[in-house]
């Protein structure tokens, strides 16, 4: 049995959630008649919570503190109804993580995305896992690269930080796992580039879930 704690990102990382990010976004540009995005413009717009994304996808003029504001709020009242009607798991990563679990790995989810969607995701998808923690974007909680989030599963799960792993997709990922002082593995199946991965200095870095297991296995 692993003594580990192995932390994984949500979005881009366990759940290829894009999709559904880009069609709430588009809704909100619709209701306000501004242009729409394309799903390459979505990927380089997430990964820092729903309020930079909302951000990011409206016109600079229109991104006063009030506006963005008004604009999450419609984001967010699409969305978490329609969360996920395209969001589907990585290929491998339901395997993975009933194989971790059996192999007697801690696991954990810290991810930027609202806490209640985050909760709703993986109730959904991964409805057999004892995950230690699930944390998300909450009132009072520095988002990552502030390591506030992986603070709070450490203490949850009574572990030391040489023993916990930080799984994720983006640079925000792999500086959370500096800031914390944790082992980090960088995914290259998500939302942001290889060379992304290279510049954040991953630990480790996989092409897939085999590749993955092998990589957690060897810290």
């Amino acid at each position: 049995m692993k003594n580990r704690l192995v932390i994984f990102d949500l979005d881009g990382t366990l759940l290829n959630t894009i999709g559904d990010l880009a069609v709430a976004c588009d809704y909100m540009l619709r209701l306000r008649n501004l242009p729409t995005h394309s799903f390459e413009e979505y990927c380089s717009f997430v990964g820092n919570g729903i309020l930079r994304l909302v951000e990011r996808a409206l016109p600079e003029e229109l991104r006063t503190e009030n506006y963005v504001k008004a604009a999450r709020a419609d984001f967010l009242a699409y969305y978490i109804d329609h969360i996920d009607e395209h969001t589907t798991p990585y290929d491998g990563i339901t395997a993975l993580i009933d194989e971790l679990q059996q192999r007697g790995y801690k696991l954990a989810v810290a991810s930027n995305k609202f806490q209640a969607g985050t909760e709703k995701l993986i109730r959904k998808f991964f409805p057999t896992i004892d995950f230690v923690d699930v944390c998300g974007n909450r009132e009072g909680v520095p988002l990552k690269p502030d390591t506030a989030l992986i603070d709070i599963i450490l203490e949850q799960a009574a572990m030391p930080r040489e023993q916990c792993i930080m799984v994720g997709d983006s640079a925000v990922d792999m500086l959370t796992a500096h800031n914390a002082g944790i082992h980090s593995i960088g995914v290259t199946w998500g939302f942001r580039s290889r060379e992304e991965l290279i510049e954040a200095k991953a630990e480790q870095m996989v092409d897939n879930t085999n590749e993955l297991l092998a990589a957690i296995e060897r810290i």
